[in-house]
């Protein structure tokens, strides 16, 4: 029974995971773009093909089909194509400037998990207003029942993605129906809507609109925000049951939109389209369906966070981000985590943007710029992976979608002076960070001063032959055994340390998401020992238990920690993000009382 259950568990989970955003875009997608256009026969047609259309190509093509293809062990995400990429170009020198778009493209999605919550969660308290008794509710009450809602959400978020989803799922399969449902209803008032599924209507609008038509793409965008998680939540439920997901989402939501295109043909009056049709069609039901807005926006919330936790955690484990702390919420998926760092900074984040845009009329004046920017970046990567692996009709495909993605991308260009800057603010921060601390990294190991290993062991073969020995065995963690740190040399040579058993233990990162292995290298001399832990980007490896398993019975962990002296404000705050994230070592599960740090004197 159990078996026969699991794929409509997974589609329901996927339903409250991953579909949340894309899923609330029908509260304000069709209301915003017709803020800028007359609610004319040929606009709205032309506009809603335009909507069906881009929910195929970017969302269905692009991610549901090319992205997750491309995933590793069920990983996906823009540092997961980096790292195929770099795979596959190997020598290819002039190829490797391309690494750098997913860093600037995870920035960017991490400005938009800010702008995400705050305009659903406006968007739905918005439609109170139409409850009688509460038409002119302020600006600021909605503000602030809309902030005391983001609070809770994060608040809970380190319950786990698993418990969340698990909740959350059914609540967004009672949404998706109500969707369809009340879609069907006004399409059946006015079926010319079916129209739109030719795209000469969409192509004809640009052409006939002009400029005007061209700004309103970056309106029209919103109805594809959120596909983006199909693939960056991949690694918390596996990617079929997205997709089998994404087939029914996607069915609902096209029908909801061509109902509000029928709905506001006979009515081009109507100003928040999706409330007002339901309170047309249903208004017994309007404040159930209120509140059940209000709930799937939340959780449209809930599809951005696990997102930003999966893409940071894949930029701690591939050395672009701080060791920032990480709690494992299952013992099921190892990616299911929670990253209270990531998690308050967004929260302080929302907050801001709600009390800043007060209105989600506003906000969505400010909304794509960050997403189609991702899109763009993850197509051109989709491309060039695809060409690389020798698919030219993947590549082609891909650039396609690209071209489509650039197109949007440049429409919401003009929304910078009307707020799209803060997402760049926003974006600018992890940005910023990625760069200070890939950077620093490199500069400190240039400047730590390494042994050769011949010189290391000369000298150590010469002290390990003449000097006392402590009982025992020593570990010492380096990276590489070919350039022996200083601290090493300093405890073993300056400090005279050194154990009857010393092993140099590294633990390398593989380039696939997952496996460990762990082994002894040959003896580098007597009383020194090599072993070597091969492990997958996505690990959480258990350092202490792969060396009771080797057989190895510790006394001591030594390893080195760096104290930084500089004038430079650059690598100040390089150092102020090492001292204020926790060391390498606490990721290896060692017990602390055998744990010894030493410190290096570094000038940056």
């Amino acid at each position: 029974m159990t078996e026969k259950h699991s794929p409509i568990t997974g589609i329901i989970k996927a339903l409250g995971l991953v579909f949340g955003d894309i899923g609330t875009s029908p509260i304000y997608t069709v209301t915003v773009v017709f803020l800028l256009l007359k609610p004319t026969h040929d606009n709205v047609i032309g506009v809603l093909s335009l909507i069906v259309w881009t929910l195929v190509t970017l969302v269905t093509v692009q991610y549901a089909w090319l992205a997750m293809s491309l995933s590793r062990r069920g990983e996906g995400g823009d540092i997961v194509l980096r790292e195929i990429f770099l795979s596959l170009a190997g020598s290819k020198k002039r190829l490797l400037f391309i690494a750098i778009l997913p860093i600037i493209s995870v920035s960017l999605l991490i400005g938009d998990g800010v702008i995400t919550p705050a305009i659903s969660i406006l968007s739905a308290v918005e439609g109170s207003r139409l409850i009688p008794g509460l038409k002119n509710l302020p600006d600021l009450s909605v503000v602030f029942i809309a902030g005391i809602i983001a609070i809770i959400l994060f608040s809970f978020q380190r319950k786990g993605t698993e418990k969340v989803a698990g909740a959350f799922g059914p609540i967004m399969a009672v949404w998706f129906t109500s969707l369809a449902t009340v879609g069907i209803l006004s399409v059946l008032e006015a079926p010319e809507v079916l129209k739109a599924f030719n795209p000469y209507y969409g192509i004809n609008f640009l052409s006939d609109n002009g400029f005007i038509g061209f700004i309103a793409l970056g309106e029209i965008i919103l109805c594809a925000t959120g596909g983006e998680a199909l693939y960056a939540d991949m690694g918390h439920l596996g990617g079929k049951p997205i997709r089998q997901a994404w087939s029914g989402v996607f069915i609902a939501l096209v029908l909801n939109y061509l109902g509000q295109g029928a709905f506001l043909l006979r009515y081009p009056e109507a100003k928040t389209i999706l409330f007002e049709m339901v309170f047309h069609y249903a208004e017994i039901l309007y404040i159930p369906f209120l509140l059940l807005s209000i709930t799937a926006t939340v959780i449209a919330s809930q599809a951005m966070i696990s997102a930003m936790f999966s893409i940071v955690y894949q930029g701690i484990n591939t050395r672009l981000m701080p060791m920032f702390k990480v709690d494992y919420t299952s013992i099921e998926r190892r990616s299911q985590i929670y990253l209270s760092s990531v998690n308050w900074f967004l929260l302080i984040s929302v907050l801001f943007i709600m009390f800043e845009f007060k209105q989600s009329s506003n906000l969505a004046a400010a909304y794509g710029l960050a997403v189609t920017g991702t899109m763009s970046i993850t197509g051109i990567m989709m491309a060039l992976i695809f060409y690389l692996k020798k698919k030219p009709l993947l590549s082609a495909i891909s650039v396609l979608v690209t071209c489509i993605a650039v197109a949007y991308f440049t429409a919401t260009l003009y929304k910078i002076p009307h707020g799209g800057y803060w997402s760049l603010i926003i974006a600018s921060i992890p940005l910023a960070m990625i760069i200070l601390y890939t950077k620093g990294q490199k500069r400190l190991y240039k400047m730590m001063e390494f042994m050769p290993l011949e010189e290391f062991l000369h000298k150590y073969r010469r002290v390990y032959a003449t000097n006392a020995k402590v009982n025992g065995t020593a570990l010492f963690l380096l990276k590489d055994v070919k350039e022996v740190p200083f601290y090493i040399t300093q405890t073993m040579f300056y400090h005279g340390v050194l154990y009857e058993d010393n092993i140099f233990v590294s633990v390398i990162k593989r380039d696939d998401p997952f496996g460990i292995t762990g082994f002894f290298r040959p003896d580098l001399a007597d009383g020194l020992r090599v072993f070597e832990i091969q492990t997958g980007y996505m690990e959480v490896v258990d350092v202490e238990e792969i060396l009771r398993e080797a057989g190895i019975e510790e006394r001591t962990v030594f390893y080195g920690l760096e104290d930084i002296i500089t004038g430079n404000p650059l690598w100040k705050a390089f150092y102020f993000i090492k001292r204020n994230t926790p060391p390498l070592i606490n990721f290896y599960k060692f017990p602390p009382k055998k744990l010894h740090g030493v410190f290096t004197k570094v000038e940056m």
